[in-house]
């Protein structure tokens, strides 16, 4: 081998990349987005406007009581809330459909960015529209006089936000699922039969028993059971099974069409 091209070999090749810290994680680019989903004006309809008009067509409208003695106005928000946090982190998840779209999630693959890195910041971005769309569902409750002991509202916001996580799995397996920037056209209305036929809309006491047992197997029903919680009293093990059972589900779903998709660079 002559001098010069040991003198080649030893020079670093301009192509050759480094690894940036934690994968190319940053907080610079979770917060862009979290701005461009934001951005999407059905997205904003789905997480902000949809719950609190349900909300106020449900809730304010029943003065019964439910289990435990509970409000039913205070029963519908939690569940409306829920609806806004499943929506929003589908709609996080399911960004990636629009990147797959214009080619972009191919670009980011040639950068040093690790595929990790990537889904992270997505799943935190859809947990992010999650938290925003449980704050609002529950700023709106209050101002309309919905009254709850404090530990009630911190439970229920903390638990309906951490269970749907489910639905940022689910937003990220029908985002690989579905190449198409109006992901959310298809997975909306099938959300809304989700809730309705797994006791968000409707009280799961007020369907049929046949409906009661087809619910119990809804991805929706163990979140809204847990959220429900800390204002019913009662607590189901079946309820937790059910949320870890389907984050596995979309999770494993979304990772293998994640590979299938990266495969084709």
């Amino acid at each position: 081998m002559t001098p010069a091209v040991q003198a080649a070999a030893a020079t670093p090749r301009a192509h050759d990349r480094q690894v940036p810290p934690l994968g190319g994680f940053n907080l610079t680019a979770l917060k862009l987005e979290v701005r461009r989903v934001l951005r999407n004006r059905r997205t904003v309809m789905f997480i902000l406007v949809f719950p609190s008009v349900f909300f106020f067509m449900f809730g304010l409208s029943s003065k019964a009581q439910v289990k435990g003695g509970a409000s039913a106005v205070a029963y519908v928000l939690i569940s409306m809330a829920v609806y806004g946090a499943m929506v929003g982190t589908t709609a996080g998840g399911a960004a990636v459909a629009v990147e797959r779209s214009l080619g972009w999630s191919r670009q980011l693959r040639l950068t040093p960015l690790r595929p990790s890195a990537y889904v992270a910041m997505k799943v935190l971005t859809a947990m992010t529209l999650g938290l925003i769309a449980i704050v609002v569902e529950f700023a709106v409750g209050a101002i309309s006089g919905v009254h709850l002991a404090p530990h009630v509202w911190l439970l229920s916001g903390l638990a309906g936000w951490l269970g749907s996580f489910v639905f940022a799995a689910f937003g990220l397996f029908m985002g690989f699922l579905l190449p198409s920037e109006n992901v959310m056209q298809f997975v909306g209305p099938l959300l809304a039969v989700l809730a309705m036929f797994g006791g968000l809309f409707i009280p799961l006491s007020a369907l049929s028993p046949t409906m009661r047992t087809v619910a119990h197997f809804s991805p929706v029903w163990g979140v809204g059971v847990i959220a429900r919680a800390p204002l019913v009293g009662g607590f189901s093990s079946g309820a937790i099974l059910s949320i870890v059972a389907w984050t596995l589900v979309f999770g494993v779903g979304a990772m293998a069409l994640f590979r299938r998709d990266t495969a084709r660079v």
